[in-house]
């Protein structure tokens, strides 16, 4: 029997089966009921804003996208979207998908934090942002229907979502404060971090090896 949850469907294959069962293994309550949430508004918004977003690599967008904060998937320092990027990507080819689909679900797990520009490109990547801008800022709220709202946070519980997930995403980056540089991530550690100070735009290119 297919799980339905605000009116949405989950998909019902074994690579978003795997994908749940990875996500509650490696991941915490608080990650997989967020990526949850998000995959759900995602799909709302889909609906409501007439786009024709393929289920599943929604559902693999929304799984993986915070990923990066709890384990560092890459042996080089990057951007925590980008090691939660690279690894849906290598889940992806290891169980059959095309190339062309595991970059779309890498872009949208890439830019899932970066403004203006995910709601400009194609389904899956601009609804896996709106779903994480409604879960996270409560965006498009209130063009949201009340009921189907309450349905997918009886379904997975907010519990004390802004302050546990500040906490995850402090813990995700402390170690690497430099991957935050010309990112929202930034504004994170700025807020929580003791004495980290961030170094704007207009530093770097003052201090640029240039004469003018």
């Amino acid at each position: 029997m297919s799980e339905i949850i605000a009116g949405v469907e989950i998909p019902e294959t074994a690579a978003v089966a795997e994908a749940s069962r990875v996500m509650q293994k490696m991941t915490s309550p608080l990650i997989y009921h967020h990526s949850r949430r998000v995959f759900v508004f995602g799909a709302i918004h889909a609906r409501r804003l007439g786009l024709e977003a393929d289920p599943e690599l929604l559902y693999l967008s929304a799984m993986f996208h915070d990923t990066g904060l709890v384990t560092p998937f890459s042996g080089e320092e990057q951007r925590f979207e980008v090691d939660g990027a690279d690894h849906a990507r290598k889940f992806m080819l290891e169980h059959g998908f095309s190339a062309a689909a595991a970059d779309v679900v890498w872009t949208a797990i890439a830019l899932h934090t970066t403004p203006g520009i995910p709601g400009r490109m194609g389904p899956e990547i601009a609804v896996t942002s709106f779903g994480v801008l409604t879960d996270v800022l409560g965006w498009g709220l209130d063009e949201l229907d009340r009921g189907e709202v309450d349905e997918v946070v009886a379904a997975h519980p907010r519990g004390d979502f802004k302050n546990e997930f500040l906490r995850a995403y402090v813990d995700g980056l402390k170690h690497r404060p430099e991957t935050t540089n010309g990112t929202v991530n930034s504004d994170v550690l700025e807020h929580f971090v003791p004495g980290f100070r961030r170094v704007t735009t207009v530093e770097r290119m003052v201090g640029a090896p240039w004469p003018s």
